[in-house]
């Protein structure tokens, strides 16, 4: 195969890959756009192969190596992705992310190591290997310690979104420490002064030392941040992810790597900058803080305060007798696998007359569209599903919004100057004529904050399972 047919292919793939970005961008064009991913990957691989045998002198050396682990990865990634629950889908991102940055390093390693393999130099005719340019060592450098603080910052994602893990850096609370800012700083400045001076001297010292400081990095920079900011930091690592593919593209001349991942860094930062938006905070604040506290913390001040409670009968009485029902779905709806029941609701109401919606915030559960993936699964018509901004002006005119394991994204303390969360733009919940809010109990969500919307005199308290309570609702619409 000659290098002109390897750069269209490549071409192909890209233009494969922009189409699949493309795709993912709305609901209705998803399946198309994860098609046109999965071609433009099949591609890639296949024509690297291609290019691996043209560049062996003589039989391919190593290419039973690339072959199986070829057959060994996309085999655990096959019954990874059929075991998955659509609730540890935020874990499999991280866990997924991690990978590519962890492979970023092992490549940059490897490069650094056997220059001559990857046609970076050649060797002289005494059997000496001469230096590798200053340009490819800037490259190696950025794109390793890009990885390397894309794997250990995506180890404590994985740990904190899991939720189950009691080491205390897996924990959702903030772990806060004094000079935590200036450490980070330190340590830093450290890695760019280490990875300047390997790419002066080509020391293997200052390099691994470099790549040392990166994994510490990565956690540090992780662990001040709370649950209410993980769907950032998810887009935040997929765009590091992306970058550091792009820095070992450009050490390995490899057009390929850099324009996919270029995209995928690009995209992520993008997505980032959404997510930051939709939360009314910059970007380097939530990188430095996070406001997400423990689960169940309050800001009560021990105030005793009243709710009024009611049943799946009682909710079902009013979504059942009411014109308009706006369903607000949060991380509990993902936790109790309601979306089906929630379907079976919704069907029930519309065939009674009532107009049924769903309103999505940005950033409802762990990670960027995990509420739009959860309706999907459940196959809920995207004429149904309505973003934030396209819906909240119809709360005030709605009879019942039925909120499902919601919290942060419909706390009116967003309101109220001196709150965490002031000026973050929530779903209007509050404006409706009724609210039916479902709960397992009156903790606090992910921002440690209490929600004056439980107290509401028109607010009606439903506690229980989110997929329990669904199913009795059903039974008990007529």
């Amino acid at each position: 195969m000659s290098m002109n047919v390897v750069m269209l292919l490549y071409l192909v793939a890209s233009i494969c890959f922009i189409q699949a970005l493309k795709g993912l961008s709305h609901p209705t064009t998803s399946r198309i756009g994860n098609l046109f991913g999965m071609v433009g990957m099949a591609i890639a691989v296949l024509t690297t192969i291609a290019l691996i045998i043209r560049l062996s002198s003589g039989p391919a050396v190593g290419l039973g190596y690339v072959l199986s682990g070829l057959v060994i990865g996309g085999a655990i990634g096959t019954v990874m992705a059929k075991r998955v629950e659509m609730t540890k889908m935020p874990e499999l991102v991280a866990f997924m992310h991690s990978m590519i940055g962890l492979a970023a390093v092992f490549i940059a390693v490897a490069v650094v190591a056997e220059p001559y393999a990857f046609q970076i130099v050649a060797k002289n005719a005494d059997g000496t290997v001469p230096p590798i340019p200053t340009g490819n060592r800037l490259e190696l450098f950025l794109g390793a310690a890009i990885g390397a603080i894309t794997f250990s910052g995506s180890v404590i994602a994985f740990g904190k979104l899991s939720g189950k893990y009691k080491f205390r850096l897996f924990q959702g609370a903030p772990v806060v420490f004094k000079g935590q800012h200036m450490l980070n700083l330190l340590l830093g400045i450290a890695t760019i002064v280490l990875g300047l001076g390997f790419m002066a001297t080509e020391n293997w010292g200052a390099y691994f030392l470099m790549l040392l400081l990166s994994f510490v990095l990565g956690v540090l920079i992780i662990i001040p941040i709370g649950g209410a900011d993980m769907p950032v930091v998810v887009s935040m690592l997929n765009s590091y992810s992306g970058w550091a593919a792009a820095g070992i593209g450009f050490s390995l001349d490899n057009p390929m790597l850099i324009i996919a991942g270029s995209l995928v860094g690009s995209s992520g930062a993008i997505l980032s900058y959404i997510m930051c938006k939709a939360m009314n905070r910059s970007f380097f604040n939530v990188i430095l803080g996070g406001f997400g506290g423990e689960a169940g913390s309050s800001s009560g001040g021990g105030e005793q305060k009243s709710v009024k409670s009611g049943s799946a009968d009682d909710a079902a009485f009013l979504m059942g007798n009411a014109d308009s029902v706006i369903i607000v779905p949060g991380y509990g709806l993902a936790v109790a696998r309601a979306q089906h029941a929630v379907k079976e609701m919704a069907q029930k109401l519309t065939d009674k007359g009532v107009q049924v919606r769903y309103a999505i915030h940005p950033v409802a559960g762990r990670m960027p569209g995990h509420m739009n993936v959860l309706l999907a699964e459940a196959e809920i018509p995207y004429d149904q599903v309505f973003e934030m901004e396209d819906i909240n002006s119809d709360f005030g005119t709605t009879d019942v919004v039925l909120v499902l394991g919601a919290n942060d994204v419909v706390n009116p303390l967003a309101h109220e100057k001196g709150s965490p969360i002031y000026g973050m733009p929530i779903l209007e919940a509050h404006k409706a004529r009724t609210v039916i809010v479902n709960k397992r109990s009156m903790a606090s969500g992910y921002a440690g904050l209490d929600n004056p919307l439980f107290y509401l005199d028109k607010t009606m308290m439903v506690f229980g399972d989110a997929k329990k309570v669904i199913e009795e609702i059903v039974k008990a619409i007529d």
